[in-house]
């Protein structure tokens, strides 16, 4: 859902409740906060399963003689950092 979406809805929900009784607001912000906490834990098991996945990748690598450290070192360093192939007096 948008946030433009998101927001009217909310928005909707709020002036339904109004009229709600003190019970059923109640009832209707335990039910959201309860669905909100699992969804939020499934999420937190969807990132765990991601992280072994990654884990498994970076195992594999090594296993192939990939050096990621060096690799993420060279991809951090700017573009007018980087050594060149040759050195400047071989150029002239």
């Amino acid at each position: 859902m948008t946030d433009k979406k998101a927001e009217k809805k909310h928005a909707n929900e709020g002036d339904e409740l109004k009229g709600a009784s003190k019970e059923e607001q109640v009832g209707f912000h335990k039910g959201s906060l309860s669905t909100l906490a699992k969804e939020r834990q499934e999420m937190a098991r969807i990132v765990q399963i991601v992280e072994q996945l990654m884990q498994l990748h970076i195992a594999a690598l090594k296993e192939l003689g990939v050096d990621l450290e060096k690799e993420a070192k060279e991809a951090m360093q700017p573009e007018g950092t980087k050594k060149p192939e040759k050195p400047i007096e071989d150029m002239l």
